[in-house]
């Protein structure tokens, strides 16, 4: 006797379960691929916090100062790099930007942070503190409270293919700028005779100046690059975000988590926290936005409670 031909509903339940057979035949990767941008977009701000708290390392590790007015100069320099791009475009505009800060660095530094170097940190928070406000209210003198956009350079305006997915061009460009800044720092301090004064009066300011260094004009120096980068930072932040007199109160608060979270006075330390507290950052974003802006805070006591010192200690 012959196979009985099946039923019809049989027949359409069985194709169903061939056609999930066929299309499941195991966990697809495409749930990795948002994760890769994820990462990704979490290099970039990262990257950001990184070339941002360097230059907080580098002032505090000179002239001892905790310098609150230090994301008042990351907003100084997208302002700037937004009103010199209008006329010269986005490559004039971040040399210009660069420039202007470290010229308002040294200013700073000699009106400001060396008079405040032997002072009580309280004093030190106020005065910085004020200077933030103080360099608010001249930006929203000058261009007003209203949101300002810089636009990408046309350069990088244009996207990729990651296992996948698009992801701007911009945004890679952040990331190698963080890279190369971290490897200049590094390179740097290791070989140049003024990064040889610079890890010397870090240590001992005062046994150096005894060797016939020039403290003050290696301070001046330091708060330079310092704020040097704090113009580079804004600069590239710029096209990322909308620009505002707040921008730099917010953003600055991270930065302070990377010092404390990577130790005060470590390169290394504030390079490692940086990264970590950018993919901490995105990942709360994405996935428990309502405490997003919790968990750095509580990633910071737990590494304290850990290790008082930091992720890198004092090391330099």
């Amino acid at each position: 006797m012959g196979k009985a031909a099946p039923e019809e509903g049989d027949a359409k339940h069985a194709d169903a379960g061939a056609t999930r057979t066929r299309r499941a035949p195991g966990p697809t990767p495409q749930g990795a691929f948002p994760m890769v941008i994820n990462v990704l977009n979490g290099l970039v701000y990262g990257g950001l916090l990184y070339i941002l708290s360097v230059g907080l390392v580098l002032i505090f590790g000179l002239r001892r100062v905790v310098n609150f007015a230090h994301g008042s100069l990351f907003m100084v320099g997208g302002y700037i790099a937004f009103a010199v791009a209008a006329h010269g475009g986005f490559w004039v505009a971040l040399p210009v930007a660069i420039a202007a800060l470290a010229i308002l660095g040294v200013i700073l530094d000699r009106f400001v942070f060396r008079p405040l170097q032997h002072e009580d940190p309280i004093a030190t928070v106020l005065v910085t503190f004020g200077l933030l406000l103080v360099l608010e209210d001249v930006v929203k003198t000058i261009w007003g409270k209203d949101f300002l956009s810089l636009a990408a350079p046309p350069l990088l305006s244009g996207t990729v293919s990651i296992a996948g997915e698009t992801f701007p061009v911009y945004r890679l460009m952040v990331i190698g700028v963080a890279v190369l800044v971290a490897a200049g720092l590094s390179l740097w301090l290791r070989f140049s005779r003024i990064g040889l004064y610079v890890r010397a009066s870090s240590v001992d300011p005062v046994t150096t100046g005894m060797q016939g260094v020039d403290t003050d004009r290696v301070s001046a120096v330091v708060v330079a690059i310092g704020a040097g980068l704090a113009g580079l930072s804004g600069t590239i932040a710029a096209p990322l975000m909308a620009l505002s007199p707040s921008m730099g109160s917010f953003i600055l608060i991270d930065s302070f988590i990377v010092v404390v979270v990577g130790g005060l006075g470590s390169f290394t330390g504030a390079f490692i926290a940086a990264l970590l507290i950018g993919q901490v950052h995105n990942f709360g974003i994405v996935y428990v936005p309502w405490a997003a802006s919790l968990i750095p805070f509580l990633l910071m006591v737990a590494v304290l409670i850990w290790r008082p010192t930091g992720l890198a200690g004092g090391r330099a």
